[in-house]
């Protein structure tokens, strides 16, 4: 099978989609993960960072015979987030410290489920984000094989590219660079990128709506419950999100009122694999897991088995 492309550099519009779909349906049906067609029982999974517009997203899914090329029998399709981590001030705030920066600089920050936006009640956010700063400033960028590495190279240079792009976007919208904001000279040629945490945002802001998918932090004070929803879910996406508070009850109340697929409440992603996985909105359609995968990519048969001599209807006898 080809490899398409790394995340972020393959296009899902209709001029690629429909050879590729086309060619999975050649080469015996298949599905797309991370840019890589691999074998498959039935349909097809697209997992793609680039934006997509709703009209590709409804005929890859209904399967559009002049879209592509009666090639789909069916679609999910993952298409990434702009996750927030929302921390209340009555969380345990040592361990959701611990969790946010683990959720976003983690892996380079280049996961889907990556909690991109760090939502913080007004009463605890100085002190919070100073705390922060401290703990973003001491990540420690190098090799990947080094084992004191926290934060590795970028898959591409033109997705470092894009990364460090973000560095003007923020100081263009008003906000405050106040950790990282530049490349890092890192060792073997990688295309590695400064730790960056981006205060002084509001929800509005690109750096707030729009998926980096690195190493790339942005801070938004919220004043109460309702507010802390509004600011989660007024953005395209809605893959996962992330609630701490000691209120179970705000807890249940938020989880059910954010516009995500996944919801954790005061834990980091810690995923039980036979759960479902997928998104809401832009972030993509169907769900993968557990026994939503082999709904996803088997196909019920029915087989019925006479156990006697039952009676059957004669029809078509000639007349005596």
């Amino acid at each position: 099978m080809d490899k398409i492309a790394p995340k972020d550099v393959f296009q899902a519009n209709r001029d690629r989609a429909a050879p590729l779909l086309a060619k999975l349906k050649a080469e015996g049906i298949g599905h797309m993960i991370d840019g890589k067609i691999v074998p498959s029982i039935s349909g097809q999974t697209f997992e793609t960072k680039s934006p997509v517009d709703g009209a590709v997203l409804a005929s890859v899914a209904r399967g559009n015979a002049e879209d592509i090329d009666r090639a789909a029998t069916a679609a999910a399709l993952a298409f990434g987030g702009k996750n927030p981590v929302i921390v209340f001030d009555d969380a345990d705030l040592d361990r959701a410290l611990d969790a946010v920066v683990f959720m976003i600089y983690s892996l380079n920050g280049e996961r889907c489920t990556s909690s991109s936006r760090l939502l913080v009640q007004q009463g605890i956010a100085e002190k919070f984000i100073e705390k922060l700063t401290v703990r973003v400033k001491a990540l420690k960028v190098g090799h990947p094989l080094d084992p004191v590495t926290e934060i590795g190279p970028l898959i591409h240079e033109r997705h470092l590219a894009k990364v460090c792009s973000y560095f003007d976007v923020a100081r263009k919208d008003g906000a405050t660079i106040a950790v990282g904001g530049q490349p890092h000279d890192g060792p073997g040629g990688g295309h590695y990128v400064q730790p960056t945490l981006v205060t002084s945002a509001h929800s509005k802001m690109r750096v707030a709506q729009e998926e980096v998918f690195g190493p790339f932090l942005t801070v938004i004070p919220f004043r109460d419950e309702n507010d802390a929803i509004e600011i989660a879910n007024g953005v395209q996406y809605g893959l996962t999100g992330y609630v701490w508070t000691g209120d179970m009850g705000r807890a249940l109340r938020v989880a059910d009122a954010l516009e995500a697929g996944m919801i954790w409440l005061n834990s980091e992603n810690v995923r039980h694999l036979p759960t479902p996985f997928g998104g809401m909105k832009s972030s993509g359609i169907g769900r993968d897991g557990g026994d939503y995968s082999f709904d996803f990519y088997m196909e019920t048969k029915h087989v019925s088995l006479a156990r006697g001599t039952h009676k059957i209807q004669k029809l078509g006898l000639p007349s005596s």
